[in-house]
This record gives structure tokens, sequence and C-alpha cells, in this order.
């Protein structure tokens, strides 16, 4: 009551701004209770916004209108508050109007949070909301800070997308004007002297305030928006640009270009030839900048439009980059050009890079020697890559090449050479492992001496080196493999300090002044509720780095790293959780099979003197939980997969070793994946009924659908591996998850999901024999029905579970053998059987039929079914398939079965001709040494 009173007070613009600054900090909590009272509270608000005289108060109330909006629980009490919006929008702008830019910055600021958390409370008005903000982005006489946060109000509408998708799409009026806005602040740019003097730190000089937050909300609305809204804009704005007199605009149209590229890539490749030409043509421009815009936007091209682009244009973008390369007079413009072969070369294949080899490396040699430190770095960057692209075509450089490379690393000792040094170690690394040990072995001696000397000398802890040395070591490693053993001792200690290095992070109130203190670009900010949050991000580099090396050499090694387990596997099993850093997780989540391979190998190959395996067993159990745990806790659905992926690797390495408690976490964490699989499903079929829910917005759907198809995917993985190890006595579990797995069979389940569940079903009935009998009646009517689907891996899956009914099932299958035969027959007979989509079906559906005429002869006309079955022989693509088949074949012929042989001995011929193709045609060898007929040798392998 005290602060309605207080709020409710015009005449005291002090008491009435802090009654409403409090109540905007309560609503979160007090939601609940001001349900009842929503009117009054608008009808305050609605004074306060329209205060006559206090910009304050009405910044105030707007604070608590937009805090109470994102705190109500549904769409019914915030449509209630909706007509407050005008009065919202007006607090804004009579701020502007009076000239008080510091209060309209916090009232956007406000109204970003507002786009951000409830777009649709926007959606009715959306027209005069982005209208007055575009207004407001095009206004050049405002503060560029108030016209940055007008463009990141419409930007987060745009990246709305799952609360309101689609609706900015709705607009393209207004897309247009803010890509307008955009390609006009990326004009403030100007020549600067030390731009051109080539030194690291003024790579940015000349950029005035707009142009990096143009080139960020590019790139941010390309993604949100997508190629279909975003492309017809540029291609209209673009040209404009490239035919002005300006260099600056030339500058801008290629640098949207490459912003854009990520967005729109799928579109821009359908006008490949017309995106390659404008930038091509800017290659000539007579301005640097502009010559530096043209190479920026291939090099980002080659990375987001690769591998059409390396294949499509190679013979058009790699001379022009050379020629880059000659431009002595502009070292920027070099370095850039070395640095964008390195994103063209990333997706090429050594066919396309080869015949440019020549060329390329005789012209990096040269900038290798040319004076601009800058270029050095680049040429190195652009070498290594070069050689990690080409591989084996590397061989006839290497000589010319790593005597340079060995001058730099030993001469290039001064702190301002740091980033140099460091390059030519990951140069000389790549270049080793490309053309291999035999070539690369006397020179790795020399390097690894300097590379010992520099790992015991003290280093500041920016020093890039650290961080490419840990990378060269690893490669070195990789191309040496077990002959790298004997330097363990020297690179693990250092690296495990890397691996265990703490997060710094900084926390202070979202409200405070204070700045995180940054001496340099290394720290990112994010703001969490009232928190603000600086996380040193270097150090979380190096620590990634480090965590993906340990993983590379317990990889490489296998047995030979089981000294190092005890020290590695309790600084990496924590991190399965570590939720500052995905990169960190992905290296943790990869290592642990690898320890554990490593750990067994030692144990089997008697190399780890006092450990049996028990040691094992004792490293299983602290891996497999762990995993497990971590699982339950994994926020990105990407990473769910991977955890499962490496959670099934550790059950195939533990098998038997996994007791039964362990068992059990395993099943149910399988079954809150699934629950939470289907939740995050349900949540995106949600969205698809959205008012503004557009083709657009479909696409990126099933893309998030089909990530999630990964996910189980690797569900059905974990669970084969659950069935082959333990058999009958898993099948309790299974009965318990059964009711998540049936569903995944019905129709309206996806193809890749029906496919999964069937092949739980198969390895069930393949693994636990007469156990599984008991869900024939539940499973096999759906590998009838499936065998028939239009999708030919569903098919595959469906009848080779036929295959393994026939062969496990005994009577409970004898019914159902005339129906299967007329699936299978569908299967085979199709008109396009063999075509490549479907070739993998065929195989299985003839390795079926051939377990149904061994298994149940006497429920078949054998004298037609058999014949019919020969007739398919042999098959090629499915190899497993393939053996198990020609296996059959053969212990038929061994016995004489005389329906294989036919009357007479009549099919005899065709036997001999499928075992001589079988053979001819090397797809595989015959699991027989002699096969006899009537005493003779007919046939020998």
């Amino acid at each position: 009551p005290f602060l309605f009173r207080a709020a409710s007070t015009p005449e005291a613009p002090n008491p009435q701004e802090s009654a409403l600054l409090i109540f905007a900090r309560l609503a979160d909590y007090i939601a609940e209770s001001l349900l009842d009272h929503l009117m009054t509270i608008h009808n305050l608000l609605a004074s306060a916004l329209a205060h006559p005289t206090s910009p304050d108060v009405r910044i105030a109330a707007l604070s608590a209108a937009v805090n109470l909006v994102q705190c109500l629980p549904t769409n019914a009490d915030r449509d209630k508050m909706q007509d407050l919006l005008p009065a919202m929008m007006r607090a804004l702008t009579d701020c502007l109007n009076s000239s008080q830019e510091a209060s309209a910055q916090e009232a956007l600021e406000l109204l970003v949070e507002l786009a951000g958390a409830e777009p649709r409370f926007l959606r009715r008005q959306i027209a005069d909301v982005a209208g007055a903000m575009l207004q407001i982005a095009e206004a050049a006489q405002l503060e560029d800070g108030t016209r940055h946060l007008a463009v990141e109000f419409v930007i987060t509408l745009a990246e709305a997308r799952e609360r309101a998708p689609g609706m900015m799409r709705r607009l393209p009026q207004f897309v247009g004007r803010l890509f307008q806005v955009l390609m006009q602040m990326l004009l403030d740019v100007e020549d600067d002297p030390a731009w051109h003097t080539a030194e690291t730190e003024d790579e940015d000089a000349g950029e005035g305030n707009n142009y990096g937050v143009a080139q960020e909300c590019l790139d941010r609305l390309a993604i949100a928006i997508g190629g279909n809204a975003v492309v017809p804009i540029a291609s209209e704005l673009l040209p404009q640009y490239l035919s002005a007199p300006e260099w600056q605009k030339h500058h801008a149209a290629l640098i949207t270009l490459a912003q854009i590229a990520e967005g729109c890539a799928k579109v821009m490749l359908k006008n490949l030839e017309q995106v390659v030409s404008m930038i091509l043509n800017g290659f000539q421009h007579p301005h640097p900048r502009v010559r530096w815009a043209a190479i920026n936007a291939i090099g980002q091209l080659s990375t987001d439009l690769g591998p059409d682009l390396q294949v499509q244009y190679h013979q058009k973008v790699l001379p022009a980059l050379a020629n880059a390369m000659d431009d002595f007079q502009n070292p920027r413009v070099q370095a850039h050009a070395a640095s964008a072969i390195l994103n063209f070369s990333e997706n090429c294949t050594p066919e396309i890079l080869t015949p440019y080899l020549d060329g390329i490396v005789s012209k990096l040699l040269v900038l290798l020697q040319n004076g601009k430190q800058m270029v050095q770095e680049g040429a190195l960057t652009a070498l290594a890559s070069v050689a990690d692209s080409s591989q084996d075509h590397f061989k006839k450089y290497y000589d010319a090449v790593m005597p340079y490379l060995k001058a730099i690393l030993m001469n290039a000792t001064d702190k301002s050479n740091r980033m140099l040094r460091a390059k030519s170690m990951e140069c000389i690394s790549l270049v080793g492992m490309a053309v291999g040990k035999d070539k690369f072995r006397d020179d790795a001696k020399q390097v690894m001496e300097v590379l010992m000397a520099l790992q015991g000398t003290p280093m500041e802890t920016d020093d890039p080196i650290t961080s490419y040395m840990l990378q060269a070591w690893a490669r070195l490693c990789k191309c040496l493999g077990q002959d790298f053993l004997p330097y363990m001792h020297v690179v693990m200690p250092p690296l495990l300090q890397s691996a265990q290095l703490k997060p710094d992070v900084t926390i202070t109130s979202a409200e405070s002044d204070d700045e995180i203190e940054s001496d340099d670009d290394s720290i990112e900010t994010i703001t969490l509720g009232d928190k603000r949050i600086g996380i040193r991000t270097s150090v979380l580099e190096e620590k990634a780095t480090a965590c993906n090396m340990l993983c590379c050499y317990a990889d490489e090694l296998k047995e030979g790293f089981f000294p190092w387990i005890d020290q590695v596997a309790p600084t990496l099993v924590p991190l399965l959780k570590f939720y500052f850093h995905e990169e960190v997780r992905r290296a943790a989540v990869a290592a642990m099979p690898e320890l554990l391979r490593s750990a067994k190998l030692a144990v089997e190959k008697g190399q780890a003197p006092g450990r049996d395996e028990s040691y094992v067993k004792q490293l299983s159990d602290f891996i497999i939980p762990a995993l497990v745990e971590a699982l339950h806790k994994e926020p990105e659905t990407e990473m769910c997969s991977s955890m499962l992926d490496s959670l099934n690797e550790c059950m195939q390495l533990s098998g038997c070793l996994l007791d039964e408690n362990q068992v059990r976490a395993i099943s149910d964490e399988i079954k809150n994946v699934i629950i939470a699989s289907a939740t995050r499903k349900r949540d995106r079929s949600e969205r698809t009924k959205a008012e503004d829910f557009d083709a657009d917005e479909g696409e990126l759907l099933k893309e998030e659908n089909e990530q999630e198809e990964e996910v189980f995917d690797q569900v059905g993985e974990c669970l084969g591996t659950l069935i082959k190890t333990f058999k009958a006595s898993f099948l309790p579990f299974f009965d318990e998850l059964s009711v998540y797995v049936t569903p995944m069979l019905g129709k309206d389940k996806t193809a890749e999901e029906r496919r999964i569940a069937i092949c739980i079903f198969d390895d069930i009935a393949e693994q636990c024999r007469e156990s599984a009998l008991k869900y024939y009646d539940t499973y096999v009517p759906f590998l009838l029905e499936a065998s028939n689907d239009d999708n030919s891996d569903v098919r595959q899956a469906a009848v080779y579970g036929l295959g393994v009914c026939a062969e496990f099932g005994g009577l409970t299958f004898r019914p159902l053998v005339g129906e299967a035969l007329s699936k299978l027959n569908n299967v085979i007979r199709h008109p396009e059987a063999q075509h490549a989509d479907n070739i993998m079906a065929y195989d299985n559906a003839v390795s079926a039929l051939g377990k149904i005429c061994q298994f149940h002869r006497d429920g078949i006309d054998a004298a037609q079914v058999i014949p019919a079955w020969l007739g398919c022989l042999p098959i090629k693509d499915d190899k497993i398939e393939a053996k198990v088949v020609h296996d059959q074949l053969c212990s038929m012929v061994e016995r004489s079965d005389a329906q294989v042989l036919g009357p007479h001995s009549q099919y005899l011929p065709k036997i001999v001709s499928i075992f001589a193709e079988v053979i001819l045609t090397s797809v595989l060898v015959l699991s027989v040494c002699h096969l006899q007929l009537g005493g003779d040798v007919v046939f020998a392998e």
C-alpha cells in the first residue's frame, strides 16, 4: 500500500521514482500476488509513463512496466498490459525530443530487454515500434550509442526465434531499412596511415564507432532472418555501393558480403558466380583497403560457402590470391592474401590444390623472407594450411621449406617476435604430419630439442607460445607415434598444469558502474540476472587446448599413455561439467574412452606393472558414473550426442565390468534423455503454431530436429551395447524403457526414429534369442509393415530383423513365414532394388530370405524359393551380410543339400559362378577352405 501511494503521487517526483524503481525490482518476487490488482497497476503505470515534467519518473515507470510484463505468468495477463506499449514508446521519444539522450539510452536498454524476453508482447504494434526504432537508428544527429541501441532492439527482435518465430520476416521493408542503416554505418572508416604500416596493434586503425557495430549486426541479422529475406535486399544495395565513386562504399559492400555469408549461405550458393565476380572485381580496385576487403570476403566465403566455392572457382580465386601476395607496397594486403589461402585450402581436396602448389609455395617462401612480421606470420599460417591440405603432395617442397622454418624457430627469440615463433612451431608440426615420419625424422629431433629448451623457460601468462607449443607437441606425437614416448616426461607436466588452470572470473553487480578491468581484449563479459560476469577467455582457450592435447596423446599412444592415466583422469573427469567453456567439456568427453582403452590395453599387454583387470574396473567406476551424471546436466543437445557416443564406447570397453547399479543408472539416464528430447521436439512443434511461422523458420526447425535425431541414434547405439553385453539379463531394464521405445515405431515419428526403434528390437531378438520371443507379438508386426517402408534405411533395419526372427524365432515365427516371404519378395523384386540408395536393403532382404530357406524349409515351397534365392547371389555391398550369406551357401554345398544343388545338380554351374564371382571381384574371402561334393573337391579357395 505504501508503494502504491508513493507511486501515485506525481507532485512528489522523487518518492514516485523511488517507489516505481522498488516496484520494478520486486515485481519478479511478488508477481502472483499482483494478479488481482493488475488494472490498478496498469492505470498507475499509464499515469507515471506520461508524467508531465520528470523524465526520471517516466523511465522508472518504463522499468516497472518492462519487469512486470516479463514476470506475468500467462499471455492473457500480458495482454492486459498491451495498451501501455504506446505510452512506453512515448517515454522514449519524449526523452529524445527534449535532448535527454542519457535517459533515452536507459529507456532503450529496457526495451531491448523486453524485446529479448517477451517479443510477442510487441507483436500487435510491431510496425509502429520497429518503425520508431529505425527512425532513431537512421538519425545521424543522435549519439552513436543511442543509434546502436535502436539497432540492437530490432536485431534482438529478429533473433527472438523461439518466442516469436518469423515475426520480423513479415516486415521486409523494416529489414531493408535496417540493412541500409548498417551498410551506411560501415562507411565510418578512414584511411588512417597507421593501418598501412601493417603493425598488428593497428589492425583496426581508421575504424569509427559505427563500423564494428555494423559488422557484428549484419552477421547477426543474416543468421536470424536468413538468406531468402536478406539476399534480395543485398542484391539491390550492393550494386549501388559498388558503382559509387567513394572507396568507402566499395569497401562497405565487400565487408557486407563477408558478414552475411554465414546466414545466407544456401541462397548465396545459388548465385555464386555473381557473388564471386563482385568480389574478384574488388581485387583490381586502386585503393588497398578495398583490395583488403575483397581478400577478406574471399577468405570468409571459402569457409562459409566451401567446398562448393573451391570446386567451382579455384581457377579464378587462387591466381587472384597469388597476385595479391605480390603487393609489396601494401604489406597488410599481402598478409591478408596469405591468410585467405589458409581459409581456401582448409576446405580443399589435394586434387584441387596440387596444380597450384608450385606457384603458391614459392610465393609464400618469398614472403617468409620479407621484413614485415605480419606478412611472415601470414605466410607461415598459409604454408601450414597448404601442407595440411595437400598431405603427401607437399613432400617435393619439404627440403626447400623446412630450413626457413627452423631458422625462424631458432632465431625469432625477441619478445616482439613471440607470435612469429609460435606460428613457426605450428607450421613445422603440420608440415611434419603432412610428409610423414620417415621424411621428417631427422629435423624432428632438432625441433624437439628447441621445444624442450623452451619448455623449461619461464614464460609470461599471455605468451602465445604456450598454447602453440602444446599443439605442436601433440602433432609431433601424431607424426612419430610410439617414437614420441621418450619425450612424454618433458611434455606432460606443463600440459597438466595448463589443463588444471582455474577460470579467471570476475563478478560484479549488473547495476554497478565499475567496469570489469580489462588490459586486453581477452575478457568477455556476460550479464546473468543482476550479476555481470567477466571471464578471461585466453585462460579458457589454453585450458581447452591442453585438454584436447591430452585426449590426442591418449588416442595416439594407446597403452603407451598408461603411466599418465592416474594424473589425467582426475584432471579431466571433473571437466565433464565445466560449463564456462564448451570446448573444454568436449575434449574431456572425447578423452574418457581413450583413457579407458589405454588402461585396458596396457593391462592386457602386460605393460601395467602391478595392475590387473581390477584397475580397469576401478577406472571404469570412476569414469562411467561421472559421464552419466554430466549427461543428466548437459544443456547443449549436440553435446548430449557426444556424451552418449563417449558413454557407449566406454561401455563397450568395460563390458561385463559394469555392475547392476551402474546399468540401472545408465538405463535411467537413457530414459531421461528420451523424455528431454521428446520435450524439446514438442516445444519446437509449438513454435510451428506461431502466427508468423514461415518456410525459413521451418527449415531451421528441421535442422534442429535432425540434431535431435542424432541423440536418438546414440540412444539406440547405447542400448545396443547394453543388450549385446548383458543379453537376457538386461531385459528387465529394457521392459522399463520399452514404454518410451515402442512409441518411436509410430507412423507419426520420423524415419530415423522408426529405424532406431527397429534396430533396438533387432538387437534384442539377436542377442536374447528365446528370452526375446515374448516381444514378437509387439514388434514383428512393425517389422513386417516397415519392410516395405518408403525409407531405405528403415527397410534395411526391418528386413534384417525378419532374418534374425527367422533364425531365432522358431515356432513363434513360423505362422509369419508366408507374410515375411511376401514382404521380402517386394523388396527383392522392386525395379530399383539394386539402385545405390536401395542396395543395402536388398542385400539384407536376400540374407533374410536365405535364413528362411535354412530355418523354415518345411514351411515354404523350397523348389521355388531356393532357386529364387540363388538367383540373387552373390551380394556385394553389405559386406557383413555377404559373409553370412556366402558362408551359408558353402555349408549347404558341403552337406550336399539336394534342394540347393537341384535335380541332377542342375544349379551347380550357378553355384560355381557365384563362388568365382565372389573371389574374382575380391568382395570378401570365402570362409571355407574346401567345398566337397561326393568326395571330390569341386572348389578350393
